[in-house]
C-alpha cells in the first residue's frame, strides 16, 4: 500500500466506551463508527476484530490522554496498554497521539451539528476518535 492512500483506524480509549473512527489518508478526513462498549477498559475483542476485518487498516492511531501539563496519568497507561494489545492481536502498526482537548472539541463540533440530542456518550467518543485521526493525518 502506498503512502498517501492508506486506511487508518482511530481509537479514543475509555474504560466504559471506546470511540472508533475510520480515516482515509488521501482525503485527510475521518468518519465516526459505532463506539465499542468496554468493561474496565476491556472491549469485546470480537467486535474489535470485526472492525479490523471490515476496514483492513494499514495503521492504527490511539489517543493518549495526558494531563494539561503533558504529564502522564492512570488513563495514559491504560490507553498505552490498549494500544499494545491492539498491536499484539492484529499485527497492524499502532501509533499513539497526544489527545488533549479532543473531547472538548468533539462536543463543540457535535453541538454545532445538532444540539444536545447529538451528545450521547458513544457519539462523543467516536467524534473524539475522528479528531485524533484528523490531527494525526494533519501532522
Amino acid at each position: 500500500m502506498t503512502i498517501g492512500s492508506r486506511t487508518f483506524l482511530g481509537f479514543d480509549f475509555g474504560t466504559k466506551s471506546i470511540g472508533v473512527a475510520i480515516g482515509q489518508e488521501i482525503t485527510g478526513t475521518a468518519s465516526p463508527l459505532d463506539a465499542i462498549q468496554a468493561r474496565d477498559g476491556i472491549p469485546d475483542w470480537e467486535l474489535v476484530k470485526k472492525v479490523y476485518e471490515q476496514w483492513q487498516p494499514q495503521l492504527v492511531v490511539v489517543g493518549l490522554p495526558l494531563n494539561m501539563d503533558g504529564s502522564k496519568q492512570e488513563m495514559t497507561f491504560k490507553a498505552q496498554k490498549f494500544a499494545n494489545r491492539l498491536h499484539a492481536k492484529f499485527k497492524v502498526p499502532v501509533q499513539t497521539l497526544d489527545e488533549r482537548l479532543t473531547t472538548v472539541d468533539a462536543k463543540a463540533r457535535l453541538f454545532e451539528m445538532g444540539g444536545f440530542k447529538k451528545l450521547t456518550k458513544g457519539k462523543v467518543d467516536s467524534a473524539s476518535a475522528c479528531l485524533i485521526l484528523e490531527s494525526f493525518m494533519a501532522q
